[in-house]
């Protein structure tokens, strides 16, 4: 059984439905319940939960920036050129414009944050399965 299983229903809001519209630039399944729909506001606000091992590919935001708070579970954030970081609940990590990174749930753990995002994501590789299982869990 995966630690933190209950992530899977929500911690402080709904894990939302299949994250089917950005399936292609995941590993493994993750969901997602969008927390600000108004089109006056510029910036998107999300709640993202992955299974355990799920994980999104490299990614770079052009002309903003994200923020992820972390509200559940246990799972890795990692910029290119830097050690992995594992992440818990009330971590919050803040990655500038133009900065390739990846972020998702250990391998044997749900997670989930909020991510406040800015800008425009240009979508990179998969982290491979052998980055990936390097990481210390």
């Amino acid at each position: 059984m995966a630690k933190n299983e209950q992530v899977k229903n929500g911690v402080i809001f709904p894990s939302g439905p299949k994250n089917d519209a950005y399936a292609k630039y995941f590993v493994g399944q993750s969901y997602l319940q969008g927390l600000v729909n108004d089109p006056a506001v510029n910036v998107g606000v999300g709640n993202v939960t992955f299974e355990p091992g799920c994980r999104n590919n490299w990614h770079i935001h052009h002309d903003g920036y994200q923020i992820l708070l972390v509200t559940g579970g246990e799972g890795w954030y990692q910029e290119a050129g830097k050690p992995a970081q594992r992440l818990h609940p009330g971590d919050v990590v803040v990655t500038h414009d133009g900065v390739k990174h990846w972020h998702g749930a250990t391998k044997d753990s749900w997670f989930s944050h909020i991510a406040i995002t800015a800008g425009t994501p240009e979508w990179l590789e998969p982290v491979s399965d052998e980055e990936y299982n390097q990481l210390e869990d």
